[in-house]
C-alpha cells in the first residue's frame, strides 16, 4: 500500500520543461527584463483572479488553489494492487468471518475510504446500504474535484480575456501619449505583454493543470469504486470468485486480476 504522498513527476517535468524552454527562449533573444512589466502582471493575475471569484464562491476558489497541490503532490495507489488486497480481505472474511476484519482496521490509516468501508462492514450494515453510502461518497468526491476543475477552466479562459483587456489599456496610453516618444515604449510594453502573460497562464498553467485534476479525479473514483463494490460484497458473504468477476467489469482489460488462477 501507498504510504504518504508522492511527488508525481509528470506534472513537475512538464511544468519545468514548459516554463524551462520559454525562458531559454527568451533568454537567447536578450533584454530578458522586458519581458517582466508589473503593470501587466497586475491587470492579467489580478484580473483573472477577481473575475474568477464572480463566477464562483469565494470557498471554492479557495479550495481549488487547495486541490493544485493535489496535482504536484497525491497518494499513488496502483488499482490491481488494491483490488488484490480487498479480494485477500474478501477471502479471510469468508474463511474467519466478517469480524476477523476489525484488527485490521488499523493498517488502512493511510486509505481512510477503504477503512470506512470496512468499518460499516463490521458494523453489520447491510450490503445494500454499504453500496449505496460509498457509492454517495465517490459522487460527492466527483463533483468536488470536477468543481475545482471547473474553477481552472474557467481561470483558463478569463486569462486570455484580461491579456486583451491589458492590451487595449496599453494601447489606449500609447495613442493619448503620441506627442511624448518616450510613454510610447511603456504603453506598447504593456499592450503586448498583456497578451503574452495571459496566453502563458491559460496554456501552460490553467488548462493543464484542470486536465490533470480531472485525470487524478477519475483514477480515485475508479479506486473507491472497488473498495465499494468489495466492501458490499463482502458485507452480503459472497463468493470471492464472484467478487473477482466484479471488480473484472470495473478494472481495464490490462489491470483485471487472476486471484483464483
Amino acid at each position: 500500500m501507498a504510504r504518504g504522498n508522492q511527488i508525481d513527476l509528470a506534472t513537475v517535468l512538464g511544468l519545468a520543461s514548459a516554463f524551462g524552454l520559454l525562458a531559454l527562449a527568451v533568454a537567447l533573444g536578450g533584454a530578458t527584463a522586458a519581458f517582466v512589466n508589473w503593470p501587466a502582471i497586475l491587470i492579467v493575475l489580478g484580473g483573472t483572479f477577481a473575475i474568477t471569484m464572480i463566477c464562483f464562491s469565494l470557498p471554492e476558489v479557495l479550495r481549488a488553489q487547495t486541490v493544485l497541490v493535489k496535482a504536484v503532490f497525491r497518494r499513488r495507489r496502483d488499482t490491481r494492487d488494491a483490488a488484490r488486497e480487498v479480494m485477500a480481505l474478501a477471502a479471510r472474511a469468508r474463511k474467519d468471518g466478517v469480524l476477523s476484519l476489525q484488527r485490521l482496521l488499523i493498517e488502512f490509516e493511510h486509505e481512510p475510504f477503504l477503512r470506512r468501508a470496512l468499518e460499516l462492514v463490521v458494523d453489520g450494515t447491510p450490503g445494500d446500504e454499504v453500496e449505496r453510502i460509498l457509492r454517495s461518497d465517490v459522487n460527492a468526491m466527483r463533483n468536488r474535484h470536477l468543481n475545482s476543475a471547473s474553477v481552472l477552466r474557467k481561470a483558463a479562459e478569463i486569462a486570455p480575456a484580461m491579456g486583451l483587456i491589458g492590451t487595449l489599456v496599453g494601447l489606449v496610453q500609447m495613442l493619448s501619449n503620441l506627442d511624448n516618444p518616450a510613454s510610447i515604449g511603456p504603453a506598447m510594453a504593456v499592450a503586448l505583454l498583456t497578451t503574452f502573460y495571459g496566453a502563458i497562464l491559460a496554456n501552460m498553467v490553467f488548462t493543464p493543470l484542470a486536465s490533470k485534476l480531472e485525470r487524478n479525479s477519475t483514477e480515485e473514483a475508479l479506486l473507491h469504486n472497488v473498495y465499494a463494490m468489495a466492501a458490499a460484497a463482502i458485507s452480503r458473504q459472497e463468493n470471492p470468485r464472484r467478487l473477482e468477476l466484479l471488480l473484472n467489469t470495473l478494472l481495464p482489460p490490462t489491470q483485471q486480476l487472476d486471484f483464483y488462477e
